[in-house]
């Protein structure tokens, strides 16, 4: 039976480097629900974002994204339909605000200026006079996040967008991306090396190490069973390297 809710797809997505290899990775995202993907540096986990994006090539393997398959694909009128707010926002330094986003939203035909008005002014209290140089990082993300919402994403990256940022502004992002999820059905997949707040957002956690997925969970569950994520993580990894070490000898 067709799943009407789904609305990204990943089957067996594989990508070699010369000293890495993302391998066989499967999940899926439906309306409205928050995946947070974790795993320590080197995971995969920025490949695998890049992969979705159509940064890099895949060897093999699928992404259906709203029933299409998009893997290597050429037409990027896809990418209309995803948002995406990275750790690294690199804008032009000089620019003020309101001309980036001019700029940005001729991009999108289904640009929303009321949202966009509502999250920049009342939500993030911004102003489109200020330069890029003259925001701090947490305003960068605040702005970000602003044009990525304001074209009505069916999904939302985020990538370790969090990092760095004091708890107060990390809570509220979290608590405005988490009702958003849930009002417009945009289904987000989380990167995040900050395991508190994928206890805030997440519905379910897939994680990451050399390049293979080593478990998934509902979050429901592992607060029910009282169990820190970091702890499962590390339990994950060292059941993984028990095996190796067993192959070696």
């Amino acid at each position: 039976m067709e799943n009407n809710n789904l609305i990204i797809e990943i089957n067996n997505l594989c990508k070699s480097y010369r000293s890495f290899k993302l391998n066989d990775i499967s999940f899926s995202l439906s309306r409205g629900e928050v995946v947070g993907l974790i795993g320590p540096n080197g995971a995969g986990k920025s490949t695998l974002i890049k992969l979705i994006l159509n940064i890099v090539e895949s060897d093999s393997g699928e992404v259906i994204f709203l029933g299409e398959d998009i893997s290597n694909s050429k037409n990027p009128l896809y990418k209309e339909k995803i948002g995406y707010v990275g750790e690294y926002i690199d804008y032009f330094p000089n620019q003020k605000i309101k001309n980036i986003k001019r700029f940005y939203q001729m991009y999108f035909q289904d640009w929303d200026e009321q949202i966009y008005q509502y999250l920049f002014n009342d939500v993030f209290e911004l102003s489109g006079d200020m330069k890029i140089k003259e925001l701090s990082k947490g305003m960068r993300v605040k702005f970000s996040l602003a044009l990525a919402l304001s074209h009505n994403p069916k999904l939302l990256i985020m990538d370790e967008p969090t990092s760095g940022l004091d708890p107060i502004v990390r809570s509220k992002i979290l608590k405005i991306l988490r009702a958003y999820s849930k009002e417009n059905g945009t289904a987000i997949l989380f990167s995040s090396h900050i395991t508190e707040d994928m206890n805030k957002i997440a519905d379910k956690l897939i994680f990451l190490n050399h390049g293979k997925i080593l478990g998934k969970c509902q979050m429901d569950e592992m607060k029910k069973k009282k169990c820190k994520i970091d702890e499962y993580l590390e339990r994950l990894i060292g059941n993984e390297e028990s095996k190796y070490e067993k192959n070696l000898f």
